[in-house]
């Protein structure tokens, strides 16, 4: 039994308050210029976007939340890296 093709339904648009290209109803975003819902499709001037230049002592200061501490390795490792490159080196010479 086939199954009748049925139209896919139209598409609906509104346009774009900020640049007026025609966006899908229900999009997140405007493809052309990136106004969204949650600005409310403002103009990118109406808009207050944070820019992502960090501030000055960003992740210095160990009060930041955003602070990292660099893990330093053991010599241990380095030692047992090196011996295991030389190890390797010295078997594929030999082989």
């Amino acid at each position: 039994m086939k199954r009748a093709n049925k139209p896919k339904p139209a598409r609906e648009f509104f346009e774009c308050p900020n640049c007026g290209a025609d966006v899908a109803v229900g999009a997140k975003v405007c493809r052309e210029c990136g106004s969204d819902d949650s600005t409310g499709w403002q103009s990118s001037e109406e808009i207050d976007y944070q820019g992502t230049e960090l501030p000055e002592g960003y992740a210095v200061d160990p009060e930041h939340p955003g602070h990292v501490v660099a893990k330093q390795r053991s010599p241990w490792t380095i030692v047992v890296v090196l011996v295991l490159i030389c190890a390797f080196a010295a078997w594929a010479i030999v082989r």
